[in-house]
């Protein structure tokens, strides 16, 4: 038997390593574990979304949007280019220095705040014990007060898709391609499919996504949902709803391989297309494989994930759950407070997370962002509410900077007028939402953010034109009802 700690961490994504860096700053010795493996064969922390999700992905969105603008926008400012060539084994170059940057940086922050960093695979067994595998294959166990399990999500597989890593990819293959496929495929037109759909479509590439859901991106606002598509049409996104994909075949034609997908539509009508790569993004799971002994106490809900109550504790006493092995949306922002909350608590602080405000955000160009309750919710529920909406047609920045496409959508409820929920399509959405979050998350009303001054010319003031537009009192816009 090895060091006891008060606390070991499996797993250092954005709710691992945080968790890790608040129960050091907190007093308490500190373990992570972690198998995440560079492509060096090193281990390195950061999990999913620094190695292979938020973080490469945004890299590789923000160098696709900067070409497409210098190709095609950027003639409307008055500056005229030659010839603007994509060199995609740069681009994925880039893409990896940024990874390396910022998983260094995690490195970093453990060894500041004294974060025992233990690389393998990590697995809990009865009695808080932790066993971790390195990757030699020795094996240690160590002893715990707390255990904090922060193992993640992986991509689900589909047999009718089986993933091989060349010419069917799931979504970390799509961040690893070195040209541009002529014809690509994307099954699933959620968000990890619209986002690395966005990226190869921006590149050049024709592509195709094939949608079970009859409902676009049912989980938001279907106002927005629907304006969203709508422009995703006009970027040259395929989006094919209700579209069940039955058969993938790869074949070699020409010395090239290539894909065939048979697909049924909502009628039952089966098509076939043919693509260059496919792109398999149908949703992630709870990683809890070889995670939890028999005998480890900890049980886990119908959907695989490890059961926990509003305080992220699990069946077994002085183990908890954080991130996406849990309940609720699998978002690394919302992961990351959890961490912070359970360190918090088993310091014995009183730390509780608010749950019903937890910003969403697509990366697509414009960006789609919410926080707080759907329109289509508050109907089902029955509740009250009004609705401001502004155009970024409306606005003089967004005019100025080209980006007038989507709008800011503000619900509140109709007696008390406190802010239920805001969603938005549109540039920076993810940033202008942040500022409705804040607001909600001090029981802020429509006419609070509507009496808040704003700068002008921003973005921000389309939030400001929505509050105001809650209450038929919007000034840069025709109201729907009577000023009062």
């Amino acid at each position: 038997m090895s060091d006891k700690f008060d606390v070991i961490v499996i797993g250092s994504g954005p709710a691992g390593y945080v968790a890790a860096i608040r129960c050091a700053q907190l007093g308490l010795k500190t373990a992570c574990v972690e198998k995440w493996k560079n492509k060096e064969g090193k281990g390195v922390n950061g999990g999913t979304c620094l190695n292979v999700g938020c973080i490469p992905s945004k890299a590789l969105l923000d160098t696709s949007h900067k070409y497409h603008e210098a190709k095609a926008d950027f003639s409307i400012h008055g500056i005229a280019t030659g010839d603007v060539n994509i060199d995609v084994p740069s681009m994925i170059k880039r893409k990896d220095d940024v990874v390396k940057q910022l998983t260094g940086g995690v490195a970093g922050l453990f060894k500041t705040n004294k974060v025992t960093s233990l690389y393998g695979s990590g697995k809990l067994l009865a009695g808080k014990k932790v066993q971790v595998t390195d990757f030699e294959g020795k094996v240690t166990e160590y002893e715990a007060e707390n255990v904090i399990l922060a193992s993640g999500s992986i991509p689900v597989a589909i047999p009718v898709a089986p993933v091989d890593n060349d010419v069917i990819v799931d979504s970390t293959g799509a961040l690893e391609f070195t040209e541009i496929p002529g014809r690509l495929g994307v099954i699933g037109a959620g968000v990890i499919g619209l986002e690395l759909g966005s990226v190869w479509n921006r590149l050049g590439s024709n592509v195709v996504l094939l949608e079970a859901m009859d409902t676009f991106l049912s989980i938001m606002d279907q106002q927005i949902a629907k304006e969203s598509q709508k422009l995703f049409k006009k970027q040259g996104l395929d989006i094919r709803l209700g579209c069940r994909v039955t058969g993938t075949e790869v074949v070699e034609k020409a010395g090239k391989k290539e894909v065939v997908v048979t697909y049924a539509d909502k009628d039952g009508n089966e098509s076939k297309e043919v693509f260059d790569k496919l792109i398999v993004c149908v949703g992630r799971r709870p990683f809890t494989d070889d995670l939890l002994a028999e005998d480890s106490g900890v049980k886990l809900d119908e959907r695989g994930s490890i059961y926990v109550n509003d305080l992220c504790s699990t069946s077994a006493p002085g183990v908890y759950a954080v991130g996406d092995v849990v309940r609720g949306p699998m978002l690394a922002h919302k992961g990351s407070e959890e961490g912070v909350m359970v360190a918090e608590r088993i310091a014995g602080e009183k730390t509780v997370m608010n749950y019903d405000i937890i910003p969403n955000v697509i990366y697509t160009h414009p960006e789609i962002a919410a926080v707080g309750r759907t329109e289509e919710q508050l109907k089902a529920d029955g509740e009250p509410y009004n609705i401001g909406v502004f155009p970024f047609l409306a606005s003089g920045r967004a005019l100025a900077a080209n980006e007038k496409d989507g709008m800011v959508k503000m619900i509140a409820h109709a007696e008390t007028d406190r802010i239920l929920g805001c969603h938005i399509v549109g540039p920076s959405a993810a940033d202008l939402v942040q500022q409705v979050a804040i607001a909600m998350e001090f029981g802020s009303s429509a006419e609070d953010i509507g009496m808040t001054v704003f700068g002008h010319p921003t973005l921000s003031e389309a939030v400001h034109e929505a509050a105001l537009a809650v209450a038929g009192h919007a000034i840069h816009i025709p109201n729907r009802k009577k000023r009062k």
